[in-house]
């Protein structure tokens, strides 16, 4: 569908067996249906058709094949970097189940699960899974770019966990595929993103953890050269069952944040540590020594607080978010890293600069090969800004753009699929990927959507167009 012809949207009348809401522009509970977390990108897609179950999102595929129409999905809209301005958007929010199995120690959740969801049913029973820094995102597209947990160091990406997968090709196709059945669907789903097909379903592995020591020390921000630099030499020894990051928190005086971090300046070590909880305590002495500390929260908690770690915004809001993979963190990269967004640089409009240590079990191949290309990183920088106004906006992209360049030389030259950030061209997007995986991806596109169906957001194109 081209630019020219995209407002011509055929009759509806073959989606009206569909259980959900389908609505136009205009029509009540549109903006709320199309509306996600991340409140950047306005999506106005010409129809959006709120799924309740799979049936639905074959239904909206097959219509949109016959009438060539581009489809998007949302769930939580976590990763809503990119506006949907046409087309179909397919909303999963009403698909929220979770069926855990305790036996099997395994979950199987529905596209619009979010993690407090499978965080909440599998707790009961001493079972915890592999997500990331916020339990409000939703566990399919998280899974499907890779999913970079808390706990990665110790147990790998969440979607070396995913044992099968329900998905609806572009065709309208439902089918189930795992390592024996859709061997290549099933590789491609699993880091390469929603390229080739919607996840209806998926079930994965869960973990028997219970508690964590985790929590956060934070310093005075003008600390941040000391706190670094002892993080990042005591990285280099840690085991695998500690999982910090290094943050730069510039904390607006909102209530919500607490006294005495509110509109402050923070030096942070985010910590999540299994396994000998005492002596995981013991290990954090050199980063506690190595700079005055205001606020230490690390203490043992249930693995279903992990919300506490990194504090996280829980209210909708405008950002902007990206990353960049290192392979070191030598004396002068911390030094590069500092001019651009450190101490010396008091009006940076970044709310958030992060630098998570990666390695251990990410570092490690999946036990079932995937397209996730990030395990020859040593760390993972991300870089996060609120769109208050155009103003902080344009001043956020300088700041970002000056970030990334002048690290590059201690980087890998790619991304993490789901924090990429607003996908430019073709070679922007296949930065996520080394040259061989993103091959191989736009063949399982050029098989399962070759008409380029799936075309908004972190998407590649089938091989030959």
């Amino acid at each position: 569908m081209t630019a020219a012809t995209h407002h011509n949207i055929p009759d509806l009348f073959a989606l009206s067996e569909i259980h959900g809401p389908v609505l136009r522009p205009g029509d009540d509970g549109y903006a709320d249906e199309v509306t996600g977390f991340n409140l950047s990108a306005q999506h106005t897609p010409e129809v959006v058709v709120g799924a309740t179950g799979a049936d639905d999102i074959v239904r909206a595929l097959r219509w949109a094949s016959a009438t060539d129409t581009p489809v998007a999905v949302q769930a939580t809209g976590h990763g809503a970097n990119f506006p949907i301005p046409y087309g179909l958007l397919i909303t999963t929010t009403r698909m929220t189940e979770v069926r855990v199995d305790p036996d099997r120690r395994t979950a199987t959740v529905g596209a619009g699960a979010k993690w407090s969801h499978v965080l909440n049913a599998s707790a009961p029973h001493g079972l915890a899974a592999l997500c990331g820094t916020s339990t409000d995102a939703g566990v399919v597209g998280y899974t499907l770019g890779g999913g970079l947990p808390v706990l990665g160091r110790t147990y790998g990406y969440a979607a070396d966990l995913v044992r099968c997968l329900q998905v609806a090709t572009p065709d309208g196709t439902l089918s189930e595929c795992d390592p024996d059945h859709a061997p290549e669907l099933f590789w491609a789903l699993r880091g390469g993103k929603g390229n080739v097909g919607v996840v209806t379903s998926l079930t994965f592995e869960l973990l028997p953890v219970s508690t964590l020591l985790g929590g956060g020390i934070y310093c005075p921000g003008e600390h941040a050269e000391a706190l670094l630099t002892a993080w990042a030499d005591w990285t280099r020894e840690v085991p695998d069952e500690m999982c910090t990051a290094f943050s730069l928190l510039r904390l607006p005086p909102l209530p919500e944040i607490p006294e005495p971090l509110r509109g402050g300046f923070w030096a942070r070590v985010a910590v999540a540590c299994t396994g000998d909880l005492r002596a995981g305590a013991e290990l954090l002495s050199p980063i506690r020594s190595a700079a005055p500390v205001t606020v230490d929260t690390v203490q043992e908690m249930p693995y279903a607080a992990m919300d506490r770690i990194y504090t996280e915004p829980q209210d909708p809001l405008p950002a902007r978010e990206s990353c960049a993979l290192l392979r070191d963190l030598t004396p002068d990269a911390i030094r590069t890293f500092l001019s651009q967004v450190g101490p010396e640089v008091p009006d940076c409009p970044l709310l958030l600069v992060e630098i998570r240590h990666m390695g251990g079990a990410l570092a490690r191949p999946a036990r079932l090969a995937d397209a996730i290309c990030s395990r020859d990183a040593d760390y993972f920088l991300e870089a996060v800004g609120v769109l208050a106004s155009p103003p902080a906006a344009e001043a956020i992209e300088r700041a970002t753009a000056a970030l990334y360049t002048a690290m590059s030389p201690y980087g890998t030259g790619r991304t993490m699929v789901n924090i990429h950030g607003t996908p430019g061209d073709d070679t922007d997007r296949a930065r996520a990927w080394t040259p061989e995986v993103y091959s191989r991806l736009r063949q399982a596109k050029s098989t399962y959507d070759p008409g380029n169906l799936l075309r908004f957001g972190h998407t590649i194109s089938p091989s030959g167009v």
